[in-house]
């Protein structure tokens, strides 16, 4: 038996989180490989330059293909339930295919024109090109999981990921939506919405991750609900992290450029506490007026927010999420090694909000 398929009955030195995510991915990907292969050459190529492994026209590439997160969550949920690394495969690479699916037609609604640093698929091949091959890939997911026998739980795991994919489009909808309210009065967005908001468009999917590894191993349901709600507690904290570097990230590493996200007026969590904090005034008058924020407003917006505490105020909740998803995570049935690697990978990924 190779270390890519070790049982939880056997542990292994404990390892750190780029190793742990390594492997996982390791593991997945002749999978994820062997799935893409069988899709139209065209909408393969596309599937392909999304991940980072070829260019336009198909000729190999090394980009950035993302730490594997998702696929990583069912690997570990499988092992977690007692079950061997190769059970959390068809898991991993149905979360894997529906996060790429989502990202796909996240670009073509918000208009990002870069993904990972380079021409997101609808800049490269077209608008329509990039819904087909969203469409295509999420379609794959689930073919994915319906050829997982039913004595292995394949139809509650399609459940889990189709009532995943409602919650996404539930949430992608209410971010939508939100940037056509107000930034103040009584239509406003609220934290609580955004909060919402959060758990249905991210944290739905690492929820299900979680949970989809733990029940193709046969995990009972109170198990593989404490899993998902895990993965969703990190999902909030995800966007909260992703908000922080919508406006202070380096766009060395988010690809985007400084302050995106306030150009493009977005309802993030720093700028709505912000604005509920005394005096925001002179923030609220920045983000209503009529004319487009040019460089100086931006940065101006920025330091308004973070004086009035929203930076400090998201860091905070983004804590409170994570320390909720350990703690579900130390209430559950697990096996000690799996939970330990668990524990190790939201560890290292705190660091990424905080």
């Amino acid at each position: 038996m190779t270390l890519l398929s070790t049982s939880p009955q056997s542990p292994p030195n404990a390892p750190a989180a780029p190793q742990i995510l390594h492997r996982c991915r390791e593991l997945v990907a002749p999978a994820l490989t062997k799935a893409i292969g069988g899709l139209h050459p065209w909408v393969a190529e596309m599937a392909g330059y999304a991940l980072g492994r070829c260019e336009v026209g198909g000729a190999p590439a090394t980009y950035s293909q993302g730490k594997g997160v998702r696929q990583t969550l069912a690997v570990l949920g499988a092992e977690a339930a007692g079950g061997c690394a190769d059970v959390g495969v068809p898991g991993a690479v149905a979360v894997e295919l529906v996060h790429t699916f989502s990202l796909l037609h996240d670009d073509v609604m918000d208009g990002d024109a870069l993904r990972r640093g380079r021409p997101a698929v609808w800049k490269a091949y077209g608008t329509g090109p990039a819904v087909l091959a969203g469409d295509a890939l999420f379609a794959l997911a689930v073919e994915t999981l319906t050829a997982v026998p039913a004595t292995a739980h394949g139809a509650t795991a399609v459940r889990q990921v189709t009532t995943a994919l409602g919650d996404l489009v539930r949430g992608q909808a209410d971010d939508l939506l939100f940037a056509h309210r107000p930034w103040t009065g009584p239509d406003a967005v609220g934290v609580g919405e955004y909060e919402a908001m959060a758990e249905h468009k991210t944290g739905a999917l690492l929820g299900c991750a979680l949970a989809l590894g733990a029940q193709l191993a046969g995990a009972q349901r109170e198990t593989a609900y404490a899993l998902d709600r895990a993965g969703r507690h990190l999902g909030v904290a995800f966007q909260i992290a992703d908000d922080l570097l919508g406006i202070w990230g380096d766009p060395a590493v988010t690809g985007k450029p400084v302050h995106s996200d306030l150009r493009q007026g977005k309802k993030t969590l720093p700028v709505l506490v912000a604005l509920n904090a005394p005096g925001h005034s002179a923030l609220a008058e920045l983000l209503t007026s009529r004319a487009a924020l040019d460089d100086s407003a931006v940065r101006r917006a920025a330091t308004l927010v973070e004086q009035a505490g929203g930076r400090a105020a998201a860091l905070r909740e983004a804590r409170r999420h994570l320390t909720a998803a350990q703690a579900l995570l130390a209430g559950a049935p697990l096996a000690p090694w799996p939970a330990r690697d668990l524990r190790t990978l939201l560890s290292s990924l705190a660091h990424r909000v905080i």
